[in-house]
């Protein structure tokens, strides 16, 4: 199997060349990309299979890329930033980011992403659309095999983690699942125990389907142990 053709947005001349060297080393193919329209042009014209994007680019923020991609395209993004506050997180997350690696950050760290993001395009295009049921608690209903999640009559705008998120927690509702649990079948088994991410994925995840966040109806926390989709009666 080819690996997948890497976009890689970054300016800072030593983290792009940390970033294409490790690529090469591992035989993935890569373009590179100094700057925001450079980025969005190379996303639409080329195609790639995933997009590793720096937020601070000399022409725009990296968020506004994000944005502009997720307008016409669902392809992986993972960020590569110096910006370590959640808050910062969450925004390019909330964007449509998949996932979040803060500088400075370790070659096997950013493989094993690559990895992750890797098996997932493979299960999602050798899938079998067999699944045809659809949940539904409360105002939330998730329809599996259609990919798509509704809260009332309004589609959500879910990004892929955020989905794979509660579709585990609403396969298991009422059980409490480990944050362990919930790494290892998000991410696969070789996957960190990222406590930050998590959070910050359910937090995003939370601020689409609970209609109010100082009391949440949906999704339960048990801290120190892990989350739980409550029931709606």
């Amino acid at each position: 199997m080819n690996k997948p053709l890497i976009l890689v947005v970054e300016d800072d001349t030593s983290v792009k060349n940390l970033i294409t060297t490790t690529l090469k080393a591992h035989d993935y193919r890569y373009l590179v990309a100094c700057n925001g329209k450079m980025a969005i042009m190379d996303a639409s014209s080329h195609n790639p299979d995933v997009v590793l994007l720096d937020l601070g680019l000399p022409d725009m923020d990296g968020v506004e890329v994000i944005k502009k991609i997720r307008s016409w395209s669902s392809l992986p993004i993972i960020v590569i930033s110096a910006r370590s506050e959640d808050s910062d997180k969450i925004e390019a997350l909330d964007a449509g980011a998949d996932d979040y690696l803060t500088k400075p950050f370790s070659v096997p760290e950013l493989l094993a992403r690559l990895r992750v993001t890797q098996r997932r395009l493979l299960i999602m295009k050798n899938e079998p659309m067999t699944e045809t049921s659809v949940f539904v608690n409360g105002e939330l209903r998730i329809d599996y095999a259609a990919g798509c999640v509704f809260l009332g009559e309004e589609e959500l705008h879910l990004t892929p983690i955020e989905y794979k998120l509660l579709c585990l927690l609403s396969r298991n509702v009422g059980k409490v699942l480990t944050h362990t649990y919930i790494t290892q079948n998000i991410w696969g088994s070789n996957w960190e125990n990222d406590m930050a991410s998590l959070r910050v994925f359910m937090a995003t995840l939370r601020k689409k389907i609970e209609k109010r966040q100082n009391s949440p109806q949906y999704i339960q926390t048990h801290i120190g142990v892990g989350y739980r989709m409550i029931k709606v009666e």
